[in-house]
């Protein structure tokens, strides 16, 4: 046996073991047992009888919060027993809140502290209200294509749909008395930003984890974001295996868009906004990851997150008004969906790492797209100047170092500069920092004239 959630050994009694007490108390509740070292194994407890009739009014004297301490016995040797409940209000150790997760003892601090203490008198902190701030401040647009979400998904009735802006924020319990609460900030405010710090999303393209080659930010209210984030992935960040099924262009991306949706849904959802850190999306050659801050249920693991598992959001307002718009299930099925849209293509499953700050969602791509998504690995036939077009029109801005290696080049070679120089002349290409054409940042777009001129060679 070895200690877990519900028990702790100490082998001596010190006031410290109030920690875990309170931390007991916080979590689930457990039992704190005195005179086992750390294998479990009894070793004997000085001054039992003192303690007996000590520990009971120290705990209720400086956590407030009564327990049962029991005498046991094993192998001829006796030890303590401190049962402690699980309390429904936050227990404080001098002014310290602890909580037991798993086998350790946490320190609540910051976020996670107010997120505790709401959690505790059994709001959350998207259902905070915020002054100063009313409906009449909130975007018409955001709210009017909501309606028009809710609309298709059947989610709200009509009546309601017809409802001015403040009666619907209030059907849709966004309001806490005469306040908007922050969820509502956060779905329908053309720029939440200037009420919660970091609520938006940046992407990144990384040449390696050391090597960003160009980011984007996407701000808005939530559900601009979803859509948004998607749409920049996908003209920038994501090539596309191009086919043609007789006339019909088909493109296909290394992640199913259900899938990637579905990830940047549950990252928007479910981040804690309470973090000021926004949701962090890195892009490689090979791979995407999708980040946010957010803590999983105490008793959750990644394993308990990709199997049956009911539906806890993280910000309940803010998840059931994207319910409502049809946009997320209330099942806790959004995972299982990721897992289902990449069976059915055929695709890698994606890995969920989960540490103590956040949740990574990474999708591995299966194969390197074909010959018109990788022009690098096009026949020798194939002029340069038209492989780079192809490379720039399917991967978006490069650098020019990043161009020369996917051409296979070691370095950098002077034919690659002088037809960089020239398509720079006729119009083709064009600077990504047009103001600093000699930074080491520079990288080179397709401008449109480039792109019709690729159009002519199909």
């Amino acid at each position: 046996m070895k200690e877990h959630q519900h028990i702790e050994w100490k082998e001596v009694w010190k006031d410290e073991c109030l920690k875990w007490i309170s931390g007991f108390a916080n979590a689930e509740g457990g039992v704190l047992e005195i005179g086992k070292d750390d294998s479990g194994v009894v070793v004997g407890v000085p001054e039992v009888e003192k303690l007996l009739e000590v520990l009971p009014n120290k705990v209720r004297d400086v956590l407030g919060i009564l327990v049962a301490v029991n005498l046991r016995e094993e192998a001829g040797r006796e030890y303590l027993e401190i049962v402690v409940d699980s309390y429904l209000y936050p227990v404080s150790y001098r002014g310290q809140y602890f909580v037991r997760v798993g086998s350790t003892l946490q320190e609540l601090k910051g976020g996670a502290l107010d997120g505790f203490l709401l959690k505790k008198q059994g709001k959350h902190w998207d259902g905070v209200p915020v002054p100063y701030v009313s409906a009449a401040d909130l975007d018409a647009q955001a709210l009017q294509r909501f309606r028009e979400r809710a609309a298709r998904s059947r989610r709200l009735s009509p009546e309601i749909l017809e409802e001015d802006n403040a009666h619907l924020i209030d059907k849709l319990h966004l309001m806490e008395g005469s306040y908007l609460k922050r969820a509502a900030l956060l779905l329908f405010h053309a720029d939440p930003e200037r009420f919660v710090t970091g609520a938006y999303v940046k992407v990144g393209f990384f040449e390696s984890n050391a090597d960003l080659l160009y980011q984007d930010e996407i701000h808005g209210d939530l559900f601009s974001q979803v859509n948004r984030t998607i749409e920049v992935l996908q003209a920038k960040y994501l090539r596309a295996l191009i086919s043609y099924e007789g006339l019909q262009r088909v493109e296909t991306y290394p992640v199913p868009e259900e899938a990637l949706r579905e990830a940047i849904l549950n990252a928007i959802a479910h981040k804690d906004y309470g973090s000021g850190i926004p949701i962090q999306i890195s892009v490689y050659d090979d791979k995407i990851m999708i980040w946010n801050s957010g803590q999983l249920p105490p008793e959750w693991t990644v394993e308990r997150l990709t199997e049956k598992h009911n539906s806890r959001p993280y910000n309940p307002d803010v998840a059931n008004a994207f319910f409502r718009a049809g946009m997320i299930e209330a099942w806790g099925r959004g995972i299982e969906r990721i897992v289902h849209a990449c069976q059915a293509q055929g695709l890698p499953l994606p890995v969920w790492q989960y540490e103590k700050t956040g949740l990574w969602t990474v999708f591995g791509f299966a194969a390197k797209p074909q010959p018109e998504s990788q022009p690098e690995s096009q026949p020798e036939s194939v002029s340069l100047e038209v492989r780079v077009l192809r490379l720039l029109a399917t991967r978006g801005p490069l650098s020019k170092s990043a161009l020369s290696s996917m051409l296979g080049q070691k370095e950098v070679s002077g034919s690659l500069n002088q037809l960089i120089r020239r398509l720079l002349t006729t119009g083709m290409l064009a600077y990504t920092l047009p103001d600093k054409p000699q930074s080491r940042l520079q990288q080179y777009r397709l401008t449109e004239a480039g792109l019709q001129f690729l159009a002519t060679l199909r």
